[in-house]
């Protein structure tokens, strides 16, 4: 009976506790919660991987190790890259191209464009084995742009001034201090003509294009899923569930089991492109739009 007692009391003071610190109980049971692998972790094992790609492209980092892991692990035989961007940064964009070009050597990777696969987004992808599009999404939009603000007349009117000291006639380039100069405008379009060249000589050669016939597939149209198709921007038109399966039929695995992406790390990787997202308001690359 006192055993019995002492546990009722033992049980009741925990109670007690947890009603008094109930902000703090949460945050360590969510901080264990981070810490500790779930079972399900450790114990399920998968043949097939989705990976995706969501939102701005502004670091490709995370998305290139996930590519570059999934061809190292021999378990895995194939992958869906689902991608719903609007595009980025050049040089990110590339990144990920490149790494999806370097997994298709190794295993079967269908492209699946789930809502939005334009600009950096498409560059992203072209090196698929095939590319199979939702009916409602939005592909193409292969262009370069760099923007820039002519603030002078407001710093006019607030009274600002800004005073520079430099080397270099173009050093000033793309300042918003002031109008861009002929000279100025010129030196930037030589950049972003380079880099128009650039993505669309990759995406004539993934594609088996003819680059001279870029104005038909490039020169920044955006396409429906129907019309990117008949523009040879993508194979197929499908939803996920029909990418998946054809994962699964260029694998020919005998049991597909695909991974499922932990919720946390959907959020934690949701909260850094956001963050990303802020610094780059501020300075603004050039980007595949």
């Amino acid at each position: 009976m006192k055993l019995f007692t002492n546990t009722v009391e033992f049980f009741a003071h925990v109670i007690r506790f947890i009603q008094t610190n109930f902000k703090a109980t949460v945050l360590v049971l969510f901080v264990v919660w981070l810490i500790i692998p779930s079972e399900d972790t450790s114990i399920t094992s998968h043949n097939l991987e989705e990976i995706l790609l969501s939102g701005p492209i502004l670091d490709a980092t995370s998305i290139v190790k996930q590519l570059d892991d999934a061809g190292e692990d021999e378990s895995i035989k194939g992958v869906l890259f689902n991608i719903d961007s609007p595009g980025g940064a050049v040089a990110p964009s590339v990144e990920i191209a490149y790494a999806v070009k370097r997994l298709q050597a190794k295993k079967p990777v269908v492209i699946y464009a789930s809502g939005i696969m334009a600009s950096g987004g498409y560059y992203s992808g072209i090196w698929g084995q095939e590319i199979m599009a939702n009916p409602g999404s939005m592909i193409g939009s292969i262009g370069v742009i760099m923007e820039g603000a002519d603030i002078s007349e407001l710093m006019q009117k607030v009274g600002v001034k800004t005073q520079v000291v430099h080397a270099g006639t173009y050093k000033q380039v793309g300042t918003f201090d002031r109008p861009w100069s002929n000279v100025e405008r010129a030196e930037l379009d030589k950049v972003i003509q380079g880099t128009y060249a650039l993505f669309v000589g990759d995406v004539a050669r993934a594609r088996h294009l003819d680059v001279n016939s870029s104005g038909e597939f490039a020169d920044a149209h955006i396409f429906t899923a129907a019309q990117a198709k008949e523009a040879k921007l993508i194979d197929r038109i499908g939803v996920e569930y029909d990418a998946k399966k054809r994962v699964e039929a260029l694998t020919k695995v005998d049991d597909p089991v695909w991974n499922e992406e932990d919720p946390m790390d959907k959020f934690f990787k949701r909260f850094a492109t956001e963050g990303a997202s802020l610094v780059h308001l501020y300075f603004p690359p050039i980007t595949l739009k």
